[in-house]
């Protein structure tokens, strides 16, 4: 994808988004579980890709797709625990919240067992992951190898944002992607009550 693609590419996804919201918004319609049935056929087809891919010996898994989710991890704990030391948060929630990964719907009611101020943090910190990644993925591929930029996702990258990363990023980097997102979906669940219970 050229510059303009990306400019372009990121410009519709936010359009996008933004009138999803507004039509929530306005019309408030009742669409029950649809968007897991869109997101199980996204999440398939982009399997249909990687499998192509595999058959075609063009996506053997990268050493750097099982190290990746690890050095995720610590990056989000490292920057949650300055974040609290920098605005005078817990640090035990603060880093709780960064090992959410974006995972929200996980993280935010976790928390929120202990603590309903940092159960609400952690729903917002890792919704706006995922927004932001669906904003500025597009554009960190320009400056950083595309395989590190997935980080940003978290554990999105395994299915809400893993077409954008393979739209942007191209199909090299979807197995990167899932692998990363799906190794972060097993870890999170454990790590969340560790950190909790210290």
């Amino acid at each position: 994808m050229g510059v303009g693609e990306v400019s372009k590419f990121s410009i519709l996804v936010f359009s996008a988004l933004l009138l999803g919201i507004a039509v929530g918004f306005l019309f408030h319609p009742n669409i029950g579980r649809g968007y897991e049935i869109a997101l199980y056929l996204l999440i398939f087809l982009i399997g249909v890709d990687i499998g192509g891919s595999v058959s075609e010996g063009t996506g053997r898994i990268p050493k750097k797709a099982l190290m990746l989710p690890f050095s995720t991890l610590i990056g989000s704990i490292a920057g949650a625990a300055l974040g609290a030391v920098v605005m005078g948060l817990s640090l035990k929630y603060s880093i709780a919240v960064g090992a959410g990964c974006g995972w929200y719907s996980l993280t935010g009611p976790v928390i929120a067992r202990y603590s309903a101020f940092y159960g609400a943090l952690g729903f917002l910190a890792n919704i706006l992951r995922e927004l932001l990644t669906v904003v500025l993925y597009p554009l960190l591929i320009r400056h950083i190898p595309k395989e590190a930029a997935v980080s940003i996702g978290g554990a999105t990258t395994m299915d809400t944002t893993l077409g954008l990363i393979t739209k942007a990023g191209g199909r090299d980097v979807a197995l990167t992607a899932f692998i990363h997102g799906f190794i972060l979906t097993v870890l999170v669940p454990f790590i969340l009550p560790i950190i909790l219970g210290l």
